[in-house]
């Protein structure tokens, strides 16, 4: 029997996305299921089984079509056992996720950080166009990243390669960053951090607009702040092209190191569009090697959501044969 299906697992705090995704990258099919909790997470790998399993059914696609699953999961992955190291939002710690998913579906599994996932992903059949050399950052809860060197993920030592958003960008009276450090890039370009900083800024009285949307609204949010920019508000735009400074000069220097032909930006504060793009490829430009800028182009991220189950599904195909 051809086997020609691939498995994409994207596993988060609140959902798992799955999908069954062609050899050819065409999307079969996909779907959610909750993140189960309990128990410290014991459960996720027999309730993703169980879904993918049903679904091979409803769809009579034999599980012999499948050539493996690949899977994203949050934390720390050990890159030589796919065991989770520490998953705080799930509750895992030295989980063996490839293990369990193995013995339950009896297919190759290989597991990667879900931001790792979902830059392949995104190169696979999104923005990236499949270039050798791609950076991905994703602006949201927090900053996360994922490096394409070769077409392959960089993992580093213990799995930790790629994580962007803790380079040290505030030396002095930084904002505490969840990690347990402080000052680190998540807690200045971060949904969080850009919300945080206009709110100092509006405490000062700098920011008469954005007060005025916060009081209005009774919260404060980044497409308050982008819309403000859109508008005109020019303590926005300060605010905004500060923080893309310190965004620009930070992938600038990462930049030095692996010499993408893009920069993919993705989460969901990119959907500020080109508000955000355009001062932050002017501070890239500004601060990379004249060489390594005029190689690399940066742009938006095209997949939303579903560029962890299109990693994932990748991830299998990079490793067909391992």
């Amino acid at each position: 029997m051809t086997k020609d299906v691939l498995i994409g697992v994207d596993i988060g705090g609140t959902t798992v996305k799955i999908a069954l995704i062609s050899t050819k990258g065409e999307m079969i099919t996909k779907w959610e299921i909750p993140t189960i909790l309990s128990n410290a997470g014991e459960n996720v790998p027999r309730h993703i089984w169980n879904a993918i399993k049903e679904k091979l059914q409803d769809l009579k696609i034999s599980k012999d079509r499948c050539i493996g699953m690949g899977v994203g999961a949050p934390g720390f992955i050990e890159p030589e056992t796919g065991s989770i190291a520490i998953a705080v939002n799930i509750g895992w710690r030295n989980f063996p996720l490839k293990d369990i998913l193995e013995e339950l579906s009896e297919l190759p599994v290989f597991i990667d950080n879900d931001a790792n996932i979902a830059a392949l992903g995104e190169n696979w059949k999104g923005s990236g166009n499949q270039v050798h050399n791609m950076l991905a950052v994703t602006l949201g809860t927090g900053v996360g990243g994922g490096i394409i060197s070769n077409r392959k993920i960089i993992s580093g030592a213990n799995g930790t390669g790629g994580e962007i958003g803790h380079i040290t960008v505030v030396q002095e009276n930084g904002a505490p960053c969840n990690c347990g450090r402080s000052g680190c890039l998540e807690t200045v370009a971060s949904a969080t951090g850009i919300v945080r900083q206009a709110k100092e800024w509006i405490n000062l009285g700098k920011a008469p607009l954005l007060e005025a949307k916060w009081k209005e609204n009774g919260e404060l949010t980044t497409k308050d702040i982008f819309e403000a920019v859109a508008s005109g508000d020019q303590p926005a735009k300060q605010l905004i092209d500060q923080i893309m400074d310190v965004l620009g000069f930070s992938l600038a220097n990462i930049a030095v190191t692996t010499n993408p032909a893009k920069i993919v930006i993705g989460g969901g504060v990119s959907k500020a569009g080109n508000v955000l793009l355009d001062p932050l490829i002017e501070a890239f430009r500004r601060y990379a090697l004249p060489r390594i800028s005029e190689a690399c182009e940066i742009v938006i991220a095209q997949l939303g959501n579903d560029a962890g189950v299109y990693g994932g599904a990748y991830l299998v195909l990079q490793n067909q044969g391992n």
